[in-house]
């Protein structure tokens, strides 16, 4: 991968919260193709705008991956705008998706047409996460469509990087453009769930969101 000419910016956000000066950078870099890392309601995550094709396939390569074999999933800050990009959601699905208020859950669906062909693998499915922190809401509210996500690279001597954003700026400074610090964050990734069955779920991954029974 061709590293980039600069270092990332390290951006501290006050209380978790995004002020204006740093969300009008912070979108704009999104909007001219830059790679971000920002806080979620689970872990840390690097995002790029979903429109902008040589954003993706730059975020691939930083995962060290071709882009058609990249599990990204979308970003949302809401379901009314995750509705765009999958297809018409069932009475059950929409229920079941309403009654989980945290933001701790990507769910697996099926990909809608403004979901592009190349980020839905060979079911023709896509990952959606609804998150509700407030730093990453308001840079998808400015933007005014989702990111696409992926999660911080592993690094199984250093598993503290996931919730800590200045040992991700060590890690991703050469990398990406900017890195938003908020803090520590949740220790565990989301929990995955698969609703392609419209008529019952499948905990794929157990992470932060609970499933209560």
């Amino acid at each position: 991968m061709h590293l980039r000419n600069t270092l990332a910016m390290l951006i501290k956000l006050y209380n978790g919260s995004i002020g204006e000066k740093q969300l009008d950078l912070t979108v704009k870099t999104l909007q001219d193709g830059g790679i971000c890392i920002v806080p979620t309601d689970t872990l840390y995550a690097i995002v790029c705008d979903i429109d902008n094709h040589k954003a993706a396939k730059n975020l691939a390569e930083l995962k060290g991956k071709k882009l058609e074999k990249s599990n990204f999933s979308i970003l949302c800050n809401s379901l009314s705008m995750a509705s765009l990009y999958i297809k018409p959601l069932t009475d059950r699905q929409f229920a079941f998706i309403k009654g989980l208020q945290s933001g701790g859950f990507t769910f697996i669906l099926q990909a809608g047409k403004l979901t592009p062909k190349i980020f839905q693998n060979k079911r023709k499915t896509i990952g959606i996460r609804i998150d509700q922190n407030p730093a990453v809401c308001s840079i998808i509210d400015r933007l005014g469509r989702p990111l696409l996500v992926t999660s911080v690279a592993r690094d199984g001597e250093r598993e503290e990087i996931y919730q800590n954003a200045e040992l991700i700026y060590e890690y991703y400074e050469d990398k990406a453009d900017i890195v938003l610090d908020a803090g520590p964050t949740a220790d565990v990734p989301s929990t995955v769930v698969d609703l392609t069955d419209a008529e019952e779920y499948r905990i794929i991954r157990q992470g932060l969101g609970v499933i209560d029974n």
